[in-house]
């Protein structure tokens, strides 16, 4: 544990520390788009964070090449290799988006490249474990288009929830800690070193995010753009495919009694399509309700607009901050939730739990919707979104329900920049609304736009 802690430290470290010049080179090279009427910032914001990112990956690897026992995991596994093979192309293909405007059918074309070379190198599925049957050997064949298809997914799926500042990188941080304990425990409890490969990648994605969250957090300094969230996007899901096609089940029968039990053990986390995309349940609901929305409406998949969860958030009436520890609350939920099952399946408190979790998490959801009665002498000891108008000593409220002079929420109006200005609601799908994705289109920064360096 203290060396996947130490790698984990390292990768922070270096990521932070290059956070702050690789925003300076970023505004040099002019890597900052227009404001776009989907955007919720107010500033042009420069991009290029997965520079940053991408350079703690390979400090993370490399001080764990060092390591004495992690050392094990490259001299018996070619998976971090291919890890980083596909990770530096992904990441070229996302510096050049950032600074570029590249192509929606050339950005997916790199992505799948990126998951063949990692195929090519070893790190593809072998088989699946599936409940009530056991073991499914898969063709290369097989093999290879669901590892293809997993990485893709991730990847979207990751860029799909990059619209709040500190957003992504803190659901995939969340994801990312919930899956190395599951790895972790099945690496030192059961001794199946199958698992170490999977455990370390999961180590170096915290690092990489919590190293660039304090850059990030709202307001946000530097975004991460398309080279920092596809990179991340495909680091956890190339952890999920190593524990998924790389780690038998048949190991996990000499400690669960069958090979039918081993499977039921880890259904959790295979869940769906026997996958661990449930830690990234979130991001993936929101790139199945965007695809369904926009080809419902004649629109390409792709085509950005404002009907993403946390744009709805925003809508109801949340502030930026509480929209964004809103998803961090759901995706620890559903991560955490389904570790926990996966450790007992047969308790019901977890089951409980969760409900009771999930009850609290749909309060929070809809807080903005109730407005309490407060009785006039208690007037002066609650925020004043609640006071009623007309009392004595109230002050005037905005459009937002907010005292004149005062922002929203925790003190920011969603925007971006926290200067309190209206922001003008633009309607989901409304034309012109067009912005990027992990293999969408973005426009560029205006001649003539300057930001604070």
């Amino acid at each position: 544990m203290r060396e996947y802690l130490l790698t984990l430290c390292i990768t922070a470290a270096v990521t932070y520390l290059l956070t702050g010049p690789v925003r300076k080179f970023a505004i040099v090279a002019g890597a900052m788009p227009e404001i776009r009427a989907r955007d919720v910032h107010r500033e042009p914001t420069p991009r290029l964070g997965g520079i940053a990112m991408f350079f703690g990956l390979c400090a993370g690897l490399l001080v764990a090449d060092h390591l004495t026992n992690l050392n094990e995991v490259f001299a018996k596994s070619n998976e971090p290799r291919a890890l980083l093979s596909g990770a530096a192309l992904i990441w070229l293909i996302g510096v050049l988006d950032d600074k570029f405007e590249i192509d929606a059918l050339i950005k997916l074309g790199g992505q799948m490249i990126a998951a063949g070379v990692m195929v090519m190198q070893g790190l593809t599925i072998l088989w699946l474990p599936i409940p009530g049957i056991g073991n499914v050997a898969l063709t290369q064949w097989q093999g290879t288009l669901l590892t293809v298809a997993l990485v893709v997914i991730t990847i979207n799926a990751v860029n799909f929830v990059d619209g709040l500042d500190g957003l992504a990188a803190g659901m995939v941080c969340i994801a990312s800690a919930a899956f190395f304990l599951y790895a972790y425990r099945m690496w030192y409890s059961y001794g199946i070193e199958a698992a170490a490969p999977a455990t370390l990648f999961a180590a170096i994605l915290m690092g990489m995010c919590i190293g660039f969250l304090p850059h990030n957090m709202h307001p946000a300094r530097i975004f991460m753009g398309d080279s920092g969230s596809m990179l991340i996007g495909l680091v956890l899901a190339a952890g999920a495919i190593s524990v998924t096609g790389q780690v038998d089940p048949d190991a996990l029968a000499l400690f669960t009694g069958s090979e039918k039990a081993a499977v039921h053990q880890t259904v959790p986390v295979y869940i769906p399509l026997l996958l661990p995309l449930t830690i990234i349940a979130v991001p993936a609901a929101d790139l199945v309700l965007a695809i369904v929305r926009r080809t419902w409406r004649g629109q390409s998949p792709f085509a950005a607009d404002r009907g993403h969860l946390h744009h709805r958030l925003l809508e109801i009436g949340h502030s930026h901050s509480r929209a964004v520890l809103i998803m961090y609350f759901w995706s620890a939920l559903i991560a955490f939730g389904a570790l926990a099952y996966s450790v007992n399946s047969a308790s019901m408190w977890i089951v409980l739990g969760v409900v009771f979790l999930s009850a609290i998490g749909l309060v929070l959801l809809l807080l903005p919707r109730f407005t309490p009665r407060v009785p006039v002498w208690a007037q002066r000891f609650v925020p004043p979104r609640y006071r009623r108008r007309g009392v004595a000593g109230a002050e005037a409220e905005d459009a937002y329900g907010e005292p004149a002079g005062e922002d929203a929420g925790d003190g920011d109006d969603g925007d971006g920049d926290g200067d309190g200005e209206a922001r003008t609601p633009v309607a989901a799908g409304a034309p012109g609304t067009g912005g990027a994705t992990a293999i969408g289109s973005r426009s560029r920064l205006t001649k003539g736009r300057k930001v604070r360096i």
